[in-house]
């Protein structure tokens, strides 16, 4: 049974008005086709400039495309009864000042057709670390609480579809990690979620589908295991005082890490060999996992395969086995 979709775009274009009564003026995507199963994550990369924030606009029903078609959990992007199902935090977030966090999302909540007061309002605020300042004038808030805010306001009605546009964006560490928290439970809860940021680390450790986006075309797109992953490479972490230079004889290369080793295997046996021969000579074996590279190395390989083919070639998806 094939998955039930969440976004399917299909040779979607969109080029902007020209100036000075122009026909035509830049092109802001170019044919992007990509479809995202219902209850994943999806992270969408690409330098400035490569049309992630018009396919945003796009999706949300804000910007209509010059050509192509898009469908968002099984509906029109601009139809009501689709946008009151997608919650959205904005990259430029502007929040009234003079507003409390209560008041803001009660008006939010007006506005989606919710019950603008009680547990709809003060779960959010709770979720994201904001009930004690639930009183405060936003106007005093850092940009971490702001975002906070941006979050609560997008999670209110309990959407099916989150799209976030750098939603960490000005938050601190522990931040980062309270706003991962909220994004699993809500995936655990069925929510599709739609992320682009800047943050390649946080896009990796929140997401389990990346598309990179390079001047409005989808150049490749598939499982972040599949398009970080290697084959043939493995990266084995070891207990304490095993030997480097036995590990190294059997083809173990170190890392920058304290006890974790790369080897290169070509199938499951003679990974096997390996392992059996680094427990003889006194590894223990911790832990074990498929070397995955930084979805930065990623991107810039895929942007410079881009360079070097003159004509427009179809986007490269990879998906695990």
């Amino acid at each position: 049974m094939a998955p039930v979709v969440a976004i399917e775009a299909v040779d979607v274009r969109k080029t902007y008005g020209g100036l000075f009564r122009k026909a035509t003026g830049p092109q802001a995507l170019a044919g992007l086709t990509l479809r995202i199963p219902e209850g994943s994550a999806f992270g969408l990369i690409g330098l400035n400039g490569a049309g992630k924030t018009t396919f945003i606009k796009v999706i949300l029903g804000i910007v209509r495309p010059s050509g192509g078609s898009v469908v968002v959990l099984g509906g029109r992007p601009d139809d009501p009864r689709v946008r009151t199902r997608i919650g959205y935090l904005p990259e430029r977030l502007y929040l009234p000042h003079a507003l409390t966090p209560r008041q803001f999302l009660a008006s939010v909540a007006r506005l989606k057709g919710l019950a603008p007061r009680g547990e709809s309002i003060d779960r959010p605020l709770d979720r994201v670390g904001l009930t004690a300042d639930a009183e405060r004038r936003i106007g005093g808030f850092s940009k971490g609480m702001r975002q906070r805010l941006g979050l609560a306001a997008a999670l209110l009605g309990s959407p099916r579809l989150l799209v976030l546009d750098e939603p960490t964006d000005g938050v601190d560490p522990l931040g980062r990690a309270d706003i991962r928290t909220i994004l699993a439970e809500e995936r655990r809860g069925g929510a599709t979620l739609f992320l682009n940021s800047h943050l390649l680390s946080e896009t990796e450790r929140v997401c389990d589908r990346i598309g990179i986006l390079d001047k409005g075309r989808l150049v490749r797109e598939g499982a972040l295991e599949a398009l970080c992953g290697s084959e043939t490479a493995w990266r084995a972490r070891f207990a304490k005082d095993a030997p480097p230079a036995a590990l190294a004889a059997i083809g173990f290369r170190g890392t920058d890490i304290e006890d974790v080793y790369v080897v290169d295997a070509d199938d499951p046996a003679a990974l096997n060999d390996k392992l059996d021969r680094a427990r003889q000579a006194g590894a223990l074996l911790v832990e074990l996992s498929r070397d995955l590279r930084d979805l930065e190395d990623v991107l810039t390989e895929a942007l410079d395969a881009r360079a070097s083919v003159a004509a427009p070639a179809a986007p490269v998806r990879i998906d695990a086995a």
